[in-house]
């Protein structure tokens, strides 16, 4: 079962999410490739996402110009994908709530508990890098090429 999609409004992008679940707030925080509605019909990770779903109000977010919600021109900075989990979990009435993310959604979860620590419970981070990208004090990054 799909949960129903619904988008919170961040600046000017709708930002879409799902909710599913009972239980402690936990967010999840996809990398850099999600499609909330089509992650449902991926039979391993939907019963990922049941799992989680089953411990927990699992509220699962598509960041601005990923799957659902609006596209962007250009690049968005990581302060206005962190206003998008604020408007996210402000939409579903959460005071505070676990962090879950994953590679770079991960950085982006890192960014918001810094910013907000009052909104956050606690965090979870899965295949998450120091840095995306390498420059000379970090080399195990991603070059500039390989990203475009």
């Amino acid at each position: 079962m799909t949960p129903e999609t619904h988008y919170a409004r961040a600046g000017a992008v709708n930002v879409a999410y799902q909710v599913i679940g009972e239980g402690p707030d936990l967010l999840y925080v996809p990398g850099f490739v999600s499609h909330a509605e089509w992650s449902w019909e991926h039979p391993p990770f939907a019963r990922f996402l049941e799992r989680l779903a089953s411990f927990s109000r699992l509220i699962i977010l598509d960041k601005r110009g990923t799957g659902l919600s609006d596209p962007v021109l250009g690049e968005a900075t990581p302060e206005e994908r962190a206003l998008d989990i604020l408007a996210v979990l402000d939409a579903v009435g959460s005071d505070h709530a676990t962090l879950f993310g994953t590679f770079d959604g991960g950085t982006l979860a890192t960014l918001f508990a810094s910013q907000y620590p009052e909104r956050v419970e606690g965090l979870a981070l899965y295949a998450t890098p120091a840095k995306l990208t390498q420059d000379d004090s970090y080399p195990h990054g991603w070059s500039s090429a390989a990203i475009r």
